[in-house]
C-alpha cells in the first residue's frame, strides 16, 4: 500500500493560481436564466461528499471552513438528512458569490440511504432546497419537497461521484448498481460525469506523508483503474484530491488538487449548458 512510482502515472497539479483565476473569472455565457453552475455531489455515506464541498469551500474563501456539516461515525448512517445548496462565497463576502454552487445529498447505502430515485429527480430538478428526504418513502409529485416546474437553473449541470480509497467504506455490488443507475439517468439527461476519490492518505502512507504523492502511489493507480471499471467512469474523468479535514490552515499542495478538480468540474458543466441553450435554439 506504501509503495511508488519514480514518476507520478498522471502529473500533479501544481499551478493553483491559474485555476483559481479560472474559476473567479468564470460565469455561465449564452444564457440569462443561469446564475450559477449547478454540481450535485452524491456517492456512498461516509465517503467525503460534504468534505469535498467545505474543501472547494475553504480554498476559494482563503480560509478553513464548514458550512456542509459533517461526522465520522457512519454506522448512524448518512449525517446529511436535506438536499442543501451552498454557493461559493467570494473571499470574505457573504454577498458575494462565484457562478458556481454545490448541492449536497443524503449518501447511497446498501439497503437504506438515498432513494435512487431521489437522486434522479434532483438531477432534473424536482428537489426543493432544503427537502429533508424520507428513508421510507421516495418524494414524489404532490409533497412539499417536490418541485413541479424546474427551470434550467434548478435543474443539475454535472454530476460528481465522491468514494473513498481507504476500505472504511465497501462498495458493494448493490452500490455499484445504485451508482450505474443514477449514471445512466445522467447520462440520458446528458449530463456530464465526473469521480472524485478521497482518503488516500489514510489509504496510503505515502500519501498521508506527502500529498505530491497522490499520483504516485501505486495504491491509488490501482484504486482508480478498479473504480473506473466498476463505474464506467474513463480514467480522465477521476481526480484524486485531499480533504481538508484535520488542518488548520491552507496548504498549497492540498489547495492544488482540488482547484484541478473543481477547474474541470465548472468545464465540463458550462459545456452542458452550452449544449443545452443550442438545442433550444434549433
Amino acid at each position: 500500500m506504501g509503495s511508488i512510482f519514480p514518476q507520478p502515472w498522471r502529473e500533479m497539479p501544481v499551478n493553483n493560481k491559474e485555476n483559481l483565476n479560472f474559476v473567479r473569472q468564470y460565469e455561465p455565457k449564452n444564457t440569462d436564466d443561469v446564475q450559477h453552475l449547478r454540481v450535485l455531489v452524491h456517492g456512498p455515506v461516509g465517503a467525503g461528499k460534504s468534505s469535498f464541498i467545505n474543501s472547494v469551500d475553504t480554498v476559494l474563501r482563503r480560509k478553513i471552513t464548514g458550512r456542509a456539516l459533517t461526522d465520522g461515525i457512519r454506522v448512524e448512517g448518512s449525517f446529511t438528512t436535506k438536499y442543501k445548496n451552498y454557493k461559493m462565497i467570494r473571499d470574505s463576502d457573504p454577498n458575494s458569490h462565484y457562478c458556481v454552487s454545490f448541492n449536497d445529498i443524503v449518501g447511497l447505502e446498501e439497503n437504506k440511504g438515498v432513494h435512487v430515485d431521489d437522486v434522479i429527480l434532483a438531477l432534473k430538478g424536482h428537489v426543493r432546497d432544503g427537502y429533508e428526504f424520507n428513508p421510507s418513502s421516495p418524494l414524489k409529485k404532490g409533497d412539499e419537497g417536490y418541485n413541479p416546474s424546474p427551470t434550467l437553473q434548478d435543474r443539475v449541470h454535472i454530476l460528481v461521484s465522491v468514494v473513498s480509497a481507504d476500505g472504511a467504506v465497501i462498495i458493494t455490488d448493490e452500490m455499484v448498481k445504485k451508482m450505474r443507475k443514477i449514471r445512466k439517468a445522467a447520462s440520458d439527461m446528458g449530463i456530464p460525469q465526473l469521480t472524485i476519490i478521497t482518503k488516500g492518505g489514510k489509504a496510503c502512507p505515502t500519501v498521508k506523508d506527502n500529498v505530491g504523492n497522490l499520483y504516485k502511489s501505486k495504491y491509488l493507480k490501482q484504486k482508480t483503474e478498479e473504480f473506473c471499471s466498476k463505474l464506467g467512469i474513463p480514467m480522465n474523468c477521476v481526480f484524486l484530491v485531499k480533504n481538508y479535514e484535520k488542518e488548520t490552515s491552507l496548504k498549497d499542495d492540498v489547495d492544488a488538487p482540488i482547484l484541478c478538480a473543481l477547474t474541470q468540474i465548472i468545464s465540463f458543466g458550462d459545456d452542458f449548458l452550452n449544449d443545452v441553450k443550442r438545442k433550444e435554439k434549433i
